[in-house]
């Protein structure tokens, strides 16, 4: 009878095995993907930024040739 209780014990010991080798295989593909998705992020916010400067020169070009535009209203007397 204890033959049966160990072999009992034994093969949930093996199933619980397999099923957390299962689980470590799983948490490895999670952690690639998570891995993956945090580099699209990086990229996502470096892009976000570069279009922030862009912006930034973008005003200030427009800045100057309203004060250029300015210049030229108040030299012909148009203003």
């Amino acid at each position: 009878m204890t033959d049966n209780i160990e072999n009992l014990v034994l093969e949930h010991l093996r199933a619980i095995r397999a099923d957390m080798a299962s689980m470590k295989d799983d948490v490895r593909e999670i952690k690639s993907r998570v891995n993956t998705l945090e580099a699209g992020q990086a990229t996502i916010i470096q892009q976000i930024g570069h279009l922030t400067g862009m912006a930034a020169e973008q005003h200030v070009r427009y800045d100057r040739l309203l004060e250029r535009i300015e210049r030229l209203e108040r030299r012909l007397e148009i203003a």
